[in-house]
């Protein structure tokens, strides 16, 4: 288990709290009272990715962002003693949010893999569902015609590069905190970013993140995939909005257009200066108007119908 340093704490001023999955301890962080947005990281970061989102919109809602197991600080097992699927991570969600008995009105705020992670638990237990907020992610396959970028590829096919580069020089991340944001990162941030996947065994999560990502029949998580983007319209009355780096350089147009085309009912913004850390470049304009979506999309809303006899 990672222990995050006293120098970084200043930037991630919250209370960790631990869930029990299969044994493993499943770290997140549990903030303000009122209506749950749980927040779902990618890979490489963590819940640390949220930071901002939760420190804003706490002071009037309960605001939960959690790690993924091999993740942030929760436990890191290894290969032989938990299975780096896309399944077992829906498993573990849906697992968390029964345990914490969030079961009603919960808003999902996912990024990156958290996107397919948390739109795959809502299509286990949609009634739980109130609201999503999509950032720079995908609940599909790669767009037709799309290719894997080359590093991706090599990571996902060349298991020795993986190796080498991914849990031996921690390529991945640090390459991530160079290119996903498009402002740059300040050197305390990227710290904390990396902070986690500190050895060659605390980094098997981010390697096998890449090597999960299905491109066939018959790859580990090509079902679940196939499973989630065959039944994503059964989300189509639940509200969603969509807040989009257009500097992505793996979540880029393609797959914002997709988005378009599977859900037209979202609410679309798109940031011509963000890349695929949005939250750290656009964030002073995505959380208000994370903020402005919860309001005008309220739990307790009344029917049309009922609002007349209200008045």
């Amino acid at each position: 288990m990672t222990v995050l340093p006293s120098s970084l704490r200043t930037l991630y001023p919250f209370t960790s709290r631990w869930a029990n999955v299969d044994g493993h301890r499943y770290h997140y962080i549990d903030e303000g009272a009122g209506e749950p947005i749980v927040c779902v990281h990618g890979n490489p970061t963590w819940s640390f990715f949220y930071r901002n989102v939760v420190s804003q919109l706490r002071g009037e809602f309960r605001v939960l962002a959690v790690d993924h197991i091999g993740c942030g600080l929760s436990d890191k097992p290894s290969a032989d003693a938990y299975e780096y699927t896309l399944k077992t991570r829906i498993d573990d969600l849906v697992s968390v949010l029964d345990e914490l008995k969030l079961t009603r009105n919960v808003t999902l705020v996912l990024h990156d893999w958290g996107g397919i992670i948390g739109v795959g638990a809502a299509l286990r237990r949609p009634e739980r569902i109130k609201r999503i907020v999509l950032m720079n992610t995908a609940a599909f396959f790669l767009p037709e015609r799309k290719m894997l970028p080359l590093p991706l590829w090599l990571i996902r096919n060349v298991s020795p590069i993986a190796s080498v580069l991914v849990q031996g020089m921690n390529l991945f991340s640090i390459g991530a905190n160079v290119l996903a944001s498009a402002r740059g990162l300040s050197p305390e941030v990227s710290r904390a970013y990396r902070t986690p996947y500190d050895s060659w065994a605390n980094r098997i999560a981010v390697k096998r993140f890449v090597q999960d990502i299905p491109r066939k029949v018959g790859d580990p998580s090509h079902a679940e995939v196939a499973w989630i983007s065959e039944n994503l319209d059964l989300l189509a009355d639940i509200p969603k909005l969509v807040c989009w780096g257009e500097q992505d350089f793996v979540f880029d147009a393609d797959f914002l257009a997709e988005w378009r085309r599977r859900c037209p009912e979202a609410e679309f913004h798109t940031f011509p200066s963000a890349g695929h850390y949005c939250l750290e470049d656009d964030g002073d304009q995505i959380i208000p108007l994370i903020g402005d979506f919860l309001h005008r999309h309220p739990v307790h809303a009344l029917a049309p119908d009922l609002e007349a006899c209200a008045r």
